[in-house]
């Protein structure tokens, strides 16, 4: 088990040639199972490596619990998913002492840029300085949910 410690924010520009020499790792993303009280099940195939993962409820801070599953079982399990699954390309750019996730959504959610910074406490957490061209910060937004994301599509 790991704690997860994470912001996440909008991006509505990017700067220009931010990404022009990164190389994206494509990410299905399907959920199996959300749980009443938010605890999510999902299966995500991140370049050649399958995972599930079950996460916690909460917003900054939750519980993580995840581990390599095989490409069979990915495949099995993915017809689970269905109505609930994204597809998008993340792009790993250094900033300061850590990484931001970029995620570029494709399919019913192009148009969609998100990134995210995880830390390894909440009080790194609170002293993080974003970017300049990181836009809202939508951490804890349920419409930017992933599950949510995937279930129901883009926010209005």
């Amino acid at each position: 088990m790991a704690i997860e410690i994470e912001k996440k924010y909008l991006i509505r520009t990017l700067p220009e040639k931010l990404i022009v020499d990164l190389h994206p790792n494509n990410i299905l993303q399907g959920y199996i199972a959300v749980h009443e009280d938010k605890t999510e099940v999902r299966i995500r195939k991140f370049g050649e490596d399958y995972w599930q993962t079950i996460k916690s409820p909460g917003h900054l801070s939750r519980q993580e619990y995840e581990w390599n599953i095989t490409q069979e079982q990915f495949h099995q399990l993915w017809p689970l998913t269905e109505g609930r699954n994204l597809t998008k390309n993340r792009y790993l750019i250094p900033y300061q002492e850590r990484k931001i996730e970029l995620d570029v959504y494709a399919g019913r959610l192009t148009g969609l840029v998100v990134a995210e910074v995880e830390f390894d406490s909440m009080k790194e957490c609170s002293a993080f300085t974003p970017p300049g061209w990181f836009d809202e910060e939508i951490s804890g937004v349920r419409k930017y949910k992933n599950f949510i994301l995937a279930s129901e599509g883009l926010p209005q």
